[in-house]
């Protein structure tokens, strides 16, 4: 589906991206049972959000999306005038956003890591395989902005604390949670005949199994990630999210991180850009582009 487009017509490049990155943040927090995430069950471990402010917010941003596309577009090349025209217009998405929620970061670490993949993808739209797509994100990621602003996010602050990679450098080294955990995964569930949502949430925990998740070390330091990482391993051993016994253990999962207030955030952004580059790779981005 298109998130925004609802009468048929001819998309963009810009606007087909822009579509494809709304739809992977609406298809993140639909799918459920999510441990401790919003979702179609209800809040998580959040007392500020909800489902229907994650889809607010994740509709906000599909000007910012389409808007980075058409810079990379512009530009057409990795460099620093594209890196900081991506930041201003991903800085002014966030205050979109922050307007849209009344204050309530929703997705801050989505615009980034989408944000990235959209813009490389729109670089090189015949060559968006997941792991180009993710090199030439990783590129323009480490390029300094000289505009953005310098005050440590509660990410930043907690990686500094805990020696864990943040949003920033999981997308400097490419996206490896992405394209070394979720993507196999989300493939081998599929083609083990596990269903579209349980292959979905099999992803998500195989992201959970090694990610230094910054939001729940935020909320529930380490043994909150502990609790994260084991819980979600022991879930794909049982068998995954298709099995009884896969969904019993995920289960207690949810119900220990909501316990210790520890939302793997940072965790679902991931997943919103497994889903994105998976849709970009499969079904590609220049049909009914025009």
């Amino acid at each position: 589906m298109h998130a925004l487009n609802l009468q048929p017509k001819n998309l963009s490049l810009a606007e087909r991206l822009a579509d494809l990155a709304v739809d992977a943040l609406i298809d993140e927090a639909d799918l459920s049972p999510k441990p401790a995430l919003v979702d179609r069950r209800g809040n998580g471990a959040h007392t500020d959000l909800h489902l229907g402010l994650m889809h607010a917010s994740a509709l906000s941003l599909w000007p910012t999306f389409r808007e980075m596309a058409e810079a990379a577009i512009e530009f057409d090349e990795i460099g620093l005038p594209l890196r900081e025209a991506v930041g201003r217009i991903g800085r002014e998405g966030e205050q979109a956003m922050l307007d849209t929620t009344g204050g309530v970061n929703t997705h801050r670490g989505a615009i980034w890591a989408l944000g990235l993949l959209i813009t490389a993808a729109a670089l090189e739209p015949q060559s968006c395989n997941a792991n180009s797509v993710a090199i030439r994100a990783a590129r323009l990621a480490l390029l300094d902005d000289r505009f953005a602003p310098r005050p440590l996010s509660h990410g930043a602050q907690v990686a500094q604390r805990y020696g864990a990679r943040g949003a920033r450098e999981e997308a400097q080294l490419g996206f490896p949670a992405v394209l070394h955990r979720a993507l196999p995964q989300l493939k081998h569930s599929r083609a083990a005949g596990h269903g579209e949502q349980n292959a979905r949430l099999d992803a998500l925990l195989a992201i959970m199994t090694g990610l230094a998740d910054t939001c729940v070390l935020y909320r529930a330091g380490e043994q909150g990630l502990h609790t994260m990482q084991s819980g979600a391993q022991a879930v794909l051993y049982a068998g995954g999210s298709a099995s009884l016994a896969g969904r019993r253990r995920l289960h207690e999962l949810d119900q220990q991180l909501i316990a210790l207030n520890a939302s793997p955030g940072g965790a679902a952004d991931l997943l919103a850009a497994t889903l994105l580059l998976d849709r970009i790779e499969r079904d590609g981005i220049l049909q009914g582009a025009f």
